[in-house]
């Protein structure tokens, strides 16, 4: 693309975005985890549309855990983690998908989904770090802003329908999947990171947890095929990730901190 295309696309968008907030379609909002006002082109009412529709994709596509332990397990922490976070005009519903993937992910409208072999290697304390690392992406609204920047306008309506069957709107859907199963960038990342520790220890659990789960699953991920360690793609900057949290905690950095591997 040219310089000149570049600009002229920038003023189209500024245009369009200045013709939406005109007639009612765009909103600024204070954001209480990234502290800044955001521009939004769907009220949370929209996004909670999103994501249960995003939901029910995913249920049609992954096995569900129905492990009652598990279930219970996750509970029990997630509870904790919602009842500190900076938003309260969603619900939050916590998932378990039964596979030995180490990862999780979250989707807009406050669905949060954990595989279970990410929960069997981690004790309670490190998940509720993944829980609230989700939690914090959802009170943020990092994935509904990607959303709105990677999806067309008609996809994204697509998206919000409340009942629909056709193959455009499946294509709508997967289409946002996609884009939420990217890596976020690296201010999402480190703004997530650094909420969540603020909700461990506003929970009663361990704020360092964040940083001995990456390790963790740093170290681990050196003896594992990448497809078992998907949650370093999705989940990037690691080991700017560790010293961030480190100097956030106040905990002693060593030369490891300043080094890349």
């Amino acid at each position: 693309m040219s310089f000149i295309s570049h600009i002229y696309k920038k003023r189209f968008f500024r245009r369009l975005i200045f013709i939406l907030y005109l007639s009612g379609c765009v909103t600024t909002e204070y954001g209480t985890g990234t502290h800044r006002q955001d521009i939004f082109f769907y009220s949370s009412e929209k996004e909670v549309d999103i994501g249960r529709n995003l939901n029910q994709h995913i249920h049609q596509e992954k096995i569900i855990s129905k492990n009652p332990k598990d279930i219970e397990r996750i509970s029990r922490i997630a509870s904790k983690i919602v009842e500190v976070c900076d938003r309260k005009e969603i619900n939050y519903y916590f998932y378990i998908i039964d596979e030995d993937e180490k990862n999780a992910f979250s989707v807009p409208g406050g669905y949060v989904y954990i595989y279970s072999g990410l929960m069997n290697i981690l004790d309670d304390n490190e998940l509720g770090f993944v829980i609230a690392h989700e939690v914090a992406h959802i009170v943020c609204r990092h994935s509904i802003k990607k959303l709105q920047a990677a999806m067309g306008m008609n996809l994204l309506i697509l998206a919000t329908a409340k009942v629909e069957s056709t193959p455009n709107f499946h294509q709508g859907l997967s289409f946002a999947l996609a884009q939420i199963l990217t890596a976020y960038s690296r201010e999402d990342e480190f703004n997530a990171d650094e909420l969540a520790t603020k909700y461990l220890k506003l929970a009663g659990l361990n704020p360092k947890s964040g940083v001995e789960v990456l390790e963790k699953l740093y170290r681990e991920s050196k003896k594992a095929s990448p497809r078992m360690y998907s949650y370093f793609r999705t989940h990037p900057y690691v080991d700017q990730r560790i010293k961030r949290m480190k100097e956030y905690l106040g905990l002693p950095l060593n030369i490891k901190d300043y080094l890349n591997d």
